[in-house]
């Protein structure tokens, strides 16, 4: 069946550190590895965890953050609750299950839990290209 949507596709804030470590465009890297056309998504507990972790005391983390804030700036917002016992891989997993989309991560413990649920997911492979695992339910 063809794609008339873009896929979406829910990034984790730790892959939005990804330019600034590694000099990666990860919109254009995303195209490449989806061939097709996306929408990039950030829930917005993500973006609260962004938020948090901008004021943290290391400069470098607060440059890095920053950055991922200006990228983040790029995605669609979606709003979701998080339970006060869920962590942010939890709401990750539970809106990509649910949804149906994929998750661009580099978080091994996430990427573990989305493969048992068969969500696909998209990471940096040899801190030089994207890779993807998994079907994107084309």
């Amino acid at each position: 069946m063809p794609r008339d949507k873009p896929l979406k596709v829910i990034l984790d804030s730790n892959f939005l550190f990804i330019p600034s470590k590694f000099s990666i465009d990860i919109f254009q890297e995303l195209g490449k590895v989806l061939n097709q056309s996306f929408e990039p998504i950030l829930l917005s507990p993500t973006l609260t965890e962004l938020h948090r972790v901008s004021q943290t005391k290391s400069q470098k983390l607060q440059r890095q953050a920053a950055f991922a804030l200006k990228l983040a700036s790029r995605c669609s917002e979606i709003a979701v609750e998080k339970d006060p016992k869920e962590s942010y891989d939890d709401v990750i997993l539970r809106v990509a299950s649910k949804e149906k989309w994929c998750v661009a991560t580099n978080d091994r413990v996430l990427k573990r839990r989305l493969r048992r649920e068969n969500v696909p997911v998209v990471y940096l492979r040899q801190k030089s290209h994207l890779a993807i695992e998994g079907n994107t339910w084309m």
